[in-house]
């Protein structure tokens, strides 16, 4: 007999992360790796500790003027890292 509401592997896996409260933890986890490739390779060589609390990203940068650089970047970073996630995971980036 034929199904109506088959749905794909992909969505029952979601939904079963959502259900298990593991969907923002595994996008939080995917957002902090996505750091070198979105930052880019020679801003990651000088890139240290990498976390996110309370929907903001914290990165620790060693080169005091890259920090000042990318501070006033950061909206466009915000985006470009939930854009490359595919959710809305962060609101804002601290460089420290």
């Amino acid at each position: 007999m034929f199904r109506k509401d088959v749905k794909t592997i992909k969505e029952l896996i979601l939904r079963n992360l959502r259900v298990q409260g593991l969907e923002t933890p595994l996008l939080q986890k995917r957002l902090i790796e996505a750091w070198p490739v979105v930052a880019g390779e020679a801003i990651s060589r000088y890139t240290g500790n990498v976390a996110i609390r309370n929907q903001t990203l914290y990165v620790h940068l060693t080169s005091p003027a890259l920090r000042a650089d990318l501070s006033m970047q950061r909206s466009e970073y915000v985006k470009r890292l939930n854009d490359y996630v595919g959710s809305q995971v962060i609101t804002d980036i601290r460089f420290n």
